[in-house]
């Protein structure tokens, strides 16, 4: 079904070779990946790229933040296109006024600058993009994760807010050259399977060994001709679960298709690799091999086939069950084994949404499954939004809606909530399945700190409109008979001409920014002094530490443009003390900077030098250990709430995603590393002590010797800072990137 290669390939003229006489070096350039790279890139060192996009995107809980970083750096109009849509705070369900004055924020924004504003519940980002932004052989930066558009030969890459900021100020986007991994496709789905069961066979091949982390994903082969577009977009939309760069594929007539549909015949061109290509590792993939799928909770990897879990639901169930009580504790009383019922699986909500479950094939054929049939009167309920309102419209006109409704579903707008938590929460200790794009811990919107429990298994929409049919009894696609033909898709414009306010090349600086009381700035951030001393405010011993569980999705949302407001919910789910923890660490460093010598730094201190000396020097931070922190989200949030709360390091031994690395570095906490093999056994509360980390980090100094201060005494531990630039030293030294920028600009 899916083969993983470690060593290289090349492809010479679309077929695999194993050896060729081009160098690899020269041939790598012939990726579809490194022509629109270098096409892009300013460097003039080969092993370090520093990229320009053609496109930004953000929608309402990271653009708030973003322009307020920008403004305060200098910013005085948009250089290059950026579209803020409305998909995640559009429901304006939480905290008063305070959601719809940030939509008010982003059209004066729009004005201001010279930005695209999409209003809420028109579209969803990343179908925003799709429809309207993608070129063949661009590249689009957008603050979400699931930033990739690489089926319509567009590279896509999701960063935290102030990877935006830096190219609205028109720097670069600087990384090391990346790898590229040849996706070679054969075959064709057999009916039922649809785009989320490859891409979590994908996800389940790869993630757990990190096959494909910080490289890009090239898909090419005869199989690629099998897929529509939406069937492309959506395998593509999901490979950010792989924790790949970026993605991109080769392109045909039937993207040329959908070019021409959305009124931009002239954005496509044919992409293809040269004749000689080289690739760093291949996975083959045979589309017919490929059976519906279920992703249990709490990983998109966490993957079974629906016929291998029906046939032993008690003891994969029993697994997924004792993961979460180790997970949540014992005081949360988390089970998934009582969802079997006769030895089948009941669940109590299906949900097919956003970027990858509401495209119009996607529902079209939920709808053909559903056609004359009904999900009952029982528990289980079907919620349905689709992507965008002109696939709204499409849906609407070729029946498919009204089948949809018939059938019990309930039809809702444009919105991202049942992706992060913010809409569609089920009832404690319930199942939810859903064509969406994450199932974290928490990731549904329950507080297990409340007492509250629930979880979503991931599924193909086609898989939950057969388990719709069965009145909320799990079943797979691939056992239902149905017609598999999807109506024409006409694309209809006017829906966004009317509404949506394009201002790009416009910007009008008399224009005035409207903020609404809660929209703050962000507060003082020292430098870097000449050593540090950390707290650990939290230890966090977990595999993989998410950005979700680093700062929570949901209700936190409508706090995004309020730094001091949005800090109180950091790690609240995961370690619901650490905020105080924190609080009380940078209350002391207040103190320090006061000229006060506060009795619990100077204690520590005195265990590792003279603490009347080294207290003047010495700033005092709070810390978060964590094995591996930072899978999932973009949101910069993760780290600029550390860093609002008096944050000034991480670490760990290694980080699960370069973007919250970045996004560490870009508020100024220096993310350190351990080796694997360091134990790392200290408990919150403890101290760490870095002496001349400035020297340290200005001189690019990359191991570095520390002390941990316990209560049973001192120990030696070498810290690693790897592989900064030049510009990511400058950031750390000043505090964030806002102090760079405005020293800068001095």
């Amino acid at each position: 079904m899916i083969e993983l290669q470690k060593n290289g390939v090349y492809l010479v003229n679309g077929k695999i070779a194993e050896t060729n006489a081009m160098p690899k070096e020269q041939a790598r350039e012939n990726t579809m990946a490194y022509q629109i790279l270098r096409a892009h890139d300013k460097s003039a060192d080969k092993s370090k790229m520093n990229i320009t996009f053609d496109a930004l995107a953000s929608h309402d809980i990271t653009y708030v933040g973003i322009i307020q970083t920008a403004r305060a750096s200098g910013l005085e109009k948009f250089p290059l296109p950026y579209a803020m849509t409305n998909c995640h705070n559009s429901l304006c369900a939480v905290g008063g006024t305070i959601n719809e004055d940030d939509h008010v924020f982003g059209l004066s924004a729009a004005k201001k600058y010279g930005g695209v504003y999409v209003p809420a519940n028109l579209a969803v980002i990343h179908q925003y993009v799709r429809e309207a932004l993608t070129t063949c052989g661009g590249m689009v930066l957008g603050s979400d994760s699931h930033t990739r558009y690489g089926a319509l030969g567009t590279m896509g890459v999701g960063e935290g807010g102030p990877e935006l900021v830096k190219q609205l100020l028109k720097n670069t986007y600087d990384i090391p050259s990346p790898e590229v991994v040849l996706v070679y496709l054969t075959g064709a789905p057999k009916k039922g399977v649809g785009p989320h069961d490859v891409a979590i066979s994908l996800v389940k091949a790869v993630f757990e060994s990190g096959f494909v982390k910080n490289k890009v994903l090239e898909f090419v082969g005869p199989g690629v001709e099998s897929l529509s577009v939406d069937f492309r977009n959506g395998i593509d939309i999901m490979t950010t679960e792989t924790t790949c760069l970026s993605s991109i594929w080769t392109t045909d007539e039937k993207v040329q298709a959908y070019y021409a549909a959305h009124g931009r015949a002239d954005q496509f061109k044919k992409l293809q690799p040269g004749e000689v290509a080289y690739y760093d590792s291949m996975i083959t993939i045979d589309l017919s091999k490929i059976d519906a799928m279920i992703a249990l909770p709490f990983h998109p990897s966490n993957a079974y086939t629906i016929k291998e879990l029906c046939e032993n639901p008690y003891d994969i169930l029993a697994k997924v069950e004792k993961d979460g009580k180790e997970l949540f504790g014992s005081q949360i009383d988390f089970r998934l084994t009582d969802k079997i019922v006769d030895g089948k699986i009941y669940v109590n909500q299906g949900v097919i949404a956003g970027c990858a479950g509401g495209l119009y094939e996607n529902l079209s054929l939920a709808a053909s499954i559903l056609k004359s049939a009904s999900i009952g009167d029982s528990y289980f309920g079907l919620n349905v939004y689709a992507a965008s309102q002109p696939v709204n419209l499409a849906l609407t006109q070729s029946g498919a809606i009204e089948t949809l409704m018939k059938a019990g579903a309930i039809i809702k707008p444009c919105f991202c909530g049942p992706c992060f938590g913010a809409g569609d929460v089920p009832s404690n200790n319930g199942l939810s399945i859903r064509h969406t794009t994450r199932n974290f811990p928490n990731r549904e919107g329950s507080k297990p700190g409340q007492g509250q429990i629930a979880s979503v298994a991931l599924m193909d929409a086609r898989s939950i409109a057969a388990t719709a049919a069965n009145k909320g009894f799990l079943k797979a696609a691939t056992d239902v008979d149905f017609d598999d033909a999807v109506p024409a898709y006409e694309y209809d414009s006017s829906i966004y001409e009317r509404r949506i306010y394009k201002g790009y090349g416009k910007a009008d600086a008399s224009a005035e920014l409207k903020l609404g009381p809660n929209i703050t700035d962000w507060p003082k951030m020292y430098a870097l002094e000449e050593n540090m001393l950390l707290e650990l405010a939290a230890v966090i011993k977990d595999p993989v530490t998410t950005t979700d569980e680093l700062i929570p999705s949901g209700e936190t949302s409508s706090y995004r443009s309020n730094p001091l407001k949005l800090a109180e919910f950091t790690l609240s789910r995961r370690i619901p003390e650490y905020v105080g923890l924190a609080k009380a660490v940078q209350q002391q460093e207040n103190e320090r900077h006061e000229g006060k010598e506060p009795a619990k730094v100077m204690a520590a201190l005195a265990q590792v030098g003279d603490a009347s000396a080294l207290i003047k020097n010495t700033a005092f931070g709070s810390c978060v250990y964590a094995n591996r922190p930072g899978d999932g989200s973009a949101r910069e949030q993760a780290a600029s709430c550390q860093k609002v709360l008096g944050g000034y390091a991480n670490i760990a031994i290694e980080y699960a995603t370069k973007r919250y690395r970045s996004n560490c570095i870009n508020w100024g906490i220096i993310p350190f590393t351990i080796d694997a093999d360091a134990s790392f056994d200290y408990a919150q509360g403890d101290y760490v002590f870095v002496p001349q980390i400035r020297e340290a980090i200005e001189t690019g100094k990359e191991d570095i010797p520390a002390k941990v201060i316990t209560k049973d005494g001192v120990k030696d531990i070498l810290l690693h800072v790897k592989g900064l630039t030049d510009d990511e030293k400058e950031i750390i030294l000043r505090g964030c990137l806002m102090n760079y920028y405005a020293a800068r600009n001095k």
